[in-house]
C-alpha cells in the first residue's frame, strides 16, 4: 500500500472514531430517557381517564381528578338533596334548613320566635280541661291519662255535681265514682286515685289545694305534669307543662334530644324567661292538637313551617294540609263544653255534653 492510502485510511479510521464518540453521549442520554417515557406510557391512560371523566362531570371543563371531585361535591350534592325535599309548595314560605351545629343563642333566639308566632296564632290558648276552681282542674288533670280532655270534660259534669268537694269524693262508694269514671278508660285505677287524692287534701291541707310543688307531687296520682297545670292555670305560678304533644313538638323543633319529662322541662325552661312557661306549654299543646300531629303533621298548612327543621313530615301540600286540620282551625267542635269566651269570639265551638248527638 503506499503512503497516500495509508494516510486515507488512517484519516478515514479516525473519523469513524470521532462520530462513535459524538454518538455515545445521545445514546446515554436516550438510555436516561427510556424509564420516564415508559413512566408515561403507563401513566397516560389513567390521566386520559380522569381528564375524560372530570370533563363530562363539568360539562366539558377542565377539573381536578375525579376522587378529588367527587369528595369536594358529594357534601353539596346531599345539601342540595336535602333542600330539594324540605322545598316548600307554591304558595307557601320558604322553609329554613335544618339548624347544623346551631349555637345555644342561635336556638334561644329561634325556640322564642316560634313562640311568638304561635302566640300570634292561638291568642286564646287556655287548658282544654273545664273547671271552676283547683280541686276540679287536678282532678280532671288526673282523670285525663290515657284518654282525651274532651271525654273527660263529657265526665266531670256528673262527678262534681255528686262530690263537689274533697270531702265528699274522700267519702264517696268507688263502685259508684267507677261508673261514673267508666267513659275515661282504667276507670278503676282512677277511682282509686281521686278517692285516695281527696283524703289526703281532706286530711293533710284542709279539704283546699296547696299551691306548692313540693306538696302537689305528694298527693296520689299526681305528678309534675298535673302539678305544673294546676300550679300555672289555678295558681297562677309558672310551670311547663309535658305532656305527649309538648314532649313531641319540641323534639321536632330541635329544642332539646332528651326523652325524659323532667329533662326535656329542664331544657325548655333554659331558652324561656319563667314568666312565660305556662303560656308557652299552652301555645306548644295547641299547635300539637291541631296541626302539628303524631301521625301526620299537616305541614302545608303550618304558620311556623319556616322555622321548623322537621317540615316534610307530614303533608305539605296546602289543600291536603288544611284538610288536617283539628278543633276550631278546621271548622270542629273544640274539646270544653264550657270554653273561654276569647276561644269563642275566635271562632271556635263548644264541645256536645256526653251522649249528644
Amino acid at each position: 500500500m503506499g503512503s497516500a492510502a495509508k494516510k486515507a485510511a488512517s484519516s478515514g479510521a479516525a473519523s469513524k472514531k470521532s462520530a462513535s464518540k459524538k454518538a455515545a453521549p445521545d445514546k446515554a442520554v436516550a438510555k436516561k430517557a427510556a424509564p420516564a417515557k415508559a413512566a408515561a406510557k403507563k401513566t397516560a391512560p389513567a390521566k386520559a381517564a380522569a381528564k375524560k371523566a372530570a370533563v363530562a362531570s363539568t360539562g366539558g371543563t377542565k377539573a381536578a381528578p375525579v376522587k378529588a371531585a367527587a369528595k369536594k361535591t358529594a357534601p353539596a350534592k346531599a345539601a342540595a338533596k336535602k333542600a330539594a325535599a324540605k322545598k316548600a309548595p307554591p304558595g307557601q314560605p320558604a322553609v329554613a334548613a335544618p339548624p347544623r351545629d346551631e349555637s345555644h343563642t342561635a336556638l334561644v333566639r329561634r325556640a322564642r320566635r316560634i313562640n311568638r308566632e304561635l302566640a300570634e296564632v292561638y291568642p286564646y290558648a287556655h287548658p282544654e280541661l273545664d273547671f271552676q276552681n283547683p280541686f276540679q282542674l287536678i282532678v280532671a288533670t288526673v282523670l285525663s291519662a290515657q284518654t282525651t280532655d274532651l271525654r273527660v270534660n263529657q265526665t266531670t259534669p256528673a262527678l262534681f255535681a255528686k262530690y263537689p268537694t274533697p270531702e265528699d269524693l274522700a267519702e264517696a262508694n268507688p263502685e259508684e265514682v267507677e261508673e261514673i269514671l267508666r267513659p275515661t278508660g282504667f276507670f278503676r285505677a282512677k277511682t282509686r286515685s281521686v278517692i285516695g287524692l281527696s283524703k289526703a287534701l281532706r286530711d293533710d291541707f284542709g279539704g283546699e289545694v296547696p299551691g306548692r310543688l313540693e306538696d302537689l307531687v305528694k298527693l296520689p296520682g299526681v305528678g309534675r305534669k298535673t302539678a305544673f297545670v294546676v300550679l300555672g292555670n289555678a295558681f297562677g305560678r309558672p310551670g311547663i307543662t309535658v305532656d305527649t304533644h309538648f314532649q313531641r313538638l319540641v323534639r321536632r323543633w330541635q329544642w332539646t334530644e332528651q326523652t325524659e319529662p323532667d329533662k326535656i322541662e329542664a331544657a325548655v325552661g333554659e331558652l324561656f324567661p319563667k314568666s312565660e312557661w305556662t303560656m308557652l306549654s299552652h301555645h306548644v299543646i295547641f299547635h300539637g292538637r291541631r296541626i302539628c300531629h303524631a301521625r301526620k303533621p299537616a305541614c302545608g298548612a303550618c304558620p311556623i313551617a319556616p322555622l321548623c327543621p322537621a317540615y316534610g313530615e307530614g303533608e305539605t301540600d296546602p289543600e291536603k294540609a288544611r284538610k288536617l286540620l283539628k278543633y276550631e282551625k278546621g271548622g270542629f267542635p273544640g274539646q270544653r263544653l264550657n270554653p273561654p269566651q276569647s276561644y269563642l269570639d275566635a271562632g271556635g265551638i263548644p264541645a256536645p255534653p256526653l251522649g249528644a248527638g
